[in-house]
């Protein structure tokens, strides 16, 4: 139970940090700036916030789903993976950090949505709002790549809670659009100083989670390197 509630809060912070991460938080700024259109609306607003997150949600659980199992259905990679995961963890969360803080550099491919079918897409309603949250969700950068990639699935491949951390990741990276939505609908109407004040912070909450993944990381390491030597 301490295992599935740590796990559960680490891939909730895990994903509110990607969400804050300069490239997620623009798409977030895009999404929220589609909701602040039906402004006259409350209601609807609050609505469209919920579908928005709730895309994410579904398209990392699903895209966490495939993978996970996508591993396991295969039986040699199920045993690989089962032996061999602990021992990988520790260099992929170092490896993680290092993104991080930034001493690594990714390139990824820049995958977006013309700015006619976002606004199609952000005036649909509720469907539409689902839809460019799954869409947005897989518009991967850096930062969120190496989140969901490089702590995310191996977490889940290393913990019981399976395909749950995805959605739990989705969740918190959904989180500020649908806070956001719930301001605009209580007729909040400076939500963008705040969004001001979240990159401000983004570089402290990032250091210090990169900090902490590297500590994590070296110590699996070296609680394997101790194992090894026993034997």
């Amino acid at each position: 139970m301490t295992e599935i509630l740590i796990s559960s809060v680490s891939a909730l912070w895990l994903g509110i940090l990607a969400s804050i991460s300069p490239c997620p938080l623009a798409s977030n700024v895009a999404a929220v700036s589609f909701l602040s259109k039906k402004i006259v609306h409350p209601a609807l607003v609050f609505i469209s916030g919920i579908a928005y997150t709730l895309g994410r949600m579904v398209s990392y659980a699903v895209l966490g789903w495939v993978i996970i199992n996508s591993f396991l259905s295969v039986p040699q990679v199920a045993q690989f993976l089962q032996k061999y995961i602990g021992k990988v963890l520790g260099p992929l969360l170092i490896i993680t950090g290092l993104i991080l803080l930034r001493v690594i550099i990714l390139r990824l491919p820049n995958i977006s949505l013309s700015e006619k079918h976002q606004n199609r897409l952000g005036e649909s309603s509720a469907a539409g709002a689902f839809l460019l949250g799954f869409i947005f969700a897989l518009a991967f950068c850096p930062i969120s790549a190496a989140l969901f990639f490089g702590s995310i699935i191996p977490l889940a491949l290393n913990s019981k809670t399976g395909a749950l951390l995805p959605f739990i990741y989705g969740v918190g990276t959904g989180l500020p659009v649908l806070i956001f939505a719930v301001a605009i609908a209580f007729g909040v109407t400076s939500f963008k100083q705040w969004f001001g004040r979240i990159a401000e912070i983004e570089c402290y909450t990032r250091c210090l989670t990169g900090a902490i993944f590297i500590v994590i990381g070296v110590y699996y390491v070296w609680v394997h390197i101790i194992s090894i030597s026993k034997i």
